[in-house]
Order: C-alpha cells, then sequence, then structure tokens
C-alpha cells in the first residue's frame, strides 16, 4: 500500500499554482508590450519529487494551460484592473516567443523541507545601449516554505557580458578561474593548493562561493594542485555532475543508503580548461605556470 502524502507535501495543485505567481510578480512593461518571464526552474524536495514524477509530464502541461489563461485574465481583467493598468501605463502582456519553457527538478539541497517549492524564473530583455552589447537578463526567485508563501526576488544580470582581460595575476597565484557572478564579471586566484568551489551556505564551506542556481551543489567540487609535479585535480562531489572542457568527470561520491562515501577519486585538468557545473554554470580556468 502506497504511504499517503505527509500534510506538508507539496501537490501538483501547488506547483501550477507557484509558476502562476511565478510569472505575475515577475512582469517587465516595456514601451508597448509587457512580457512575463518564459523559463521556469521548479525544484522539489526528493520525496515530492518521487511521489509526484509519474505525473509531471501532465502537470507542465496544466502549467502552460494555467499561464495562458492568468496572462489573458490579466489583459482582459476587470474595471479596477483596467483603470490600475491604465495608472502605471503597463501595456498588455505578450506571450513568449518560444512558448513557455518549464522544468520540474529534485532540489539538491540537504536543508529544503517536504512541501518547498523553490522556483527561478529568467527573462530575456532588449539590449541596453549604457550597458554594452548583449541583452539583459530577469531572474525572478520564488519560494513556497511547506505551504506558505515567502518573499520573492529579481536580479538582472546580462546574458552575454563581453569578457574583459584578465588582470595580472598577483604574486603566488597557482591558477585564476574566470567566471560570471550576477552577471559581474570577475575572477578568482587560487593561492593555495586546495581549494572547494560551490553555492555554500550554512554548514559548508566554499573557497570560491556562486550565486548560481540549485543544480550547483553547495560543495560541487575540489580543485587540488600537486605540489611535486604541478598540475592540477579535480574531485566531483556534487549531485548532478561537472564536466572538464565538455567530458564528464566521474562522480566520486557514492551513495549507500542514506549515508554518502568520498571514493576519492579525481580527474586530471588540463593547464587551460572549461569547467561546467550541472550544465548551468562554467568557469574558465586557467593555470599561471603554462601560461
Amino acid at each position: 500500500m502506497d504511504r499517503p502524502a505527509a500534510a506538508t507535501s507539496a501537490t501538483a495543485r501547488d506547483i501550477i499554482l507557484e509558476i502562476v505567481r511565478n510569472m505575475r510578480e515577475g512582469l517587465e512593461p516595456l514601451h508597448y508590450s509587457t512580457l512575463p518571464p518564459a523559463i521556469y526552474h521548479v525544484y522539489l524536495h526528493p520525496d515530492d519529487m518521487e511521489r509526484l514524477r509519474g505525473i509531471v509530464p501532465r502537470i507542465l502541461d496544466e502549467a502552460r494551460r494555467a499561464l495562458d489563461e492568468e496572462m489573458e485574465s490579466l489583459n482582459r481583467g476587470g474595471l479596477a484592473s483596467r483603470l490600475k493598468l491604465a495608472r502605471r501605463g503597463e501595456p498588455k502582456i505578450t506571450a513568449p516567443e518560444g512558448g513557455w519553457q518549464i522544468r520540474i527538478l529534485e532540489n539538491t539541497d540537504d536543508d529544503v523541507d517536504a512541501g518547498d517549492i523553490v522556483i527561478y524564473s529568467e527573462l530575456a530583455l532588449p539590449a541596453k545601449e549604457e550597458f554594452g552589447a548583449g541583452s539583459m537578463t530577469k531572474r525572478i526567485a520564488t519560494r513556497r516554505m511547506a505551504g506558505a508563501p515567502a518573499s520573492a526576488e529579481a536580479s538582472y544580470h546580462p546574458a552575454h557580458a563581453a569578457p574583459e582581460t584578465p588582470a595580472t595575476p598577483p604574486a603566488g597565484a597557482l591558477a585564476y578561474i574566470d567566471y560570471e557572478d550576477r552577471g559581474v564579471r570577475k575572477t578568482f586566484y587560487m593561492t593555495k593548493n586546495e581549494i572547494v568551489v560551490g553555492r555554500g551556505g550554512r554548514d559548508y564551506w566554499t573557497d570560491l562561493k556562486l550565486d548560481t542556481l540549485p543544480d550547483v551543489s553547495r560543495e560541487h567540487f575540489r580543485l587540488r594542485r600537486d605540489p611535486e609535479s604541478g598540475k592540477f585535480f579535480l574531485k566531483d562531489l556534487s549531485r548532478l555532475g561537472t564536466t572538464i572542457n565538455g567530458v564528464t568527470v566521474p562522480s566520486s561520491i557514492e551513495v549507500a543508503g542514506n549515508e554518502k562515501h568520498d571514493r576519492n577519486v579525481e580527474a586530471p585538468v588540463p593547464d587551460k580548461a572549461r569547467l561546467g557545473l550541472a550544465g548551468v554554470c562554467f568557469l574558465e580556468f586557467r593555470s599561471t605556470a603554462h601560461g
């Protein structure tokens, strides 16, 4: 007999309503139209994901339908809504050109509870000359904590910011890593023989802390330099994987029951490499010893 859902479990309807709420809170008015977020990453507790996995296609279908209906309702509105829209000067909402893109994923964070729903959505905006070439992206995050809606946040960042020429590495730097953090091009200098890279968080130490999607683990990988040879090695500690120049790194983590074991598996890192974290975040690694 199947185990009944816990009182705090996220239901399929909860997920659809949260996606619609995220869309409403992420609307971006332009001059002739208002754009809604087009891409939605929905993260569920592993228990909720396992329980709903079989009906995910149906959830996605109905979520797209609910987004269409909400968009039509907001555009049509009643007298009060039309007056409010007129006062704000916001034009009608237009559907995203490529349609609604929704992914439902398992939340890899260890400190989430059943019933939590975290949604990150994105919206491509027209380029603004004062920010240089490339388009702008608006990311909207909403969270439902075990049944109770929580605050939403939005951040803007260039989707294709032009890379800057790296500054001269400081004395003692063993390597440097170029990356983007909230659209700002940054460089991290590796000055010790081992570092931890990931999203960090409570009880998770990281040397290079990344502000990115939950697909990236809090402690995603360790990067080690062998003092004798000067070569670099990467140990993947994540749940959704790491790549080196597009090649997947063998995981060093073995899960047995509810316990994790580090097998101490490492992969060599070339002097120049592109490191991919869960396919959503990419770092440009360079060894200073070999240019």
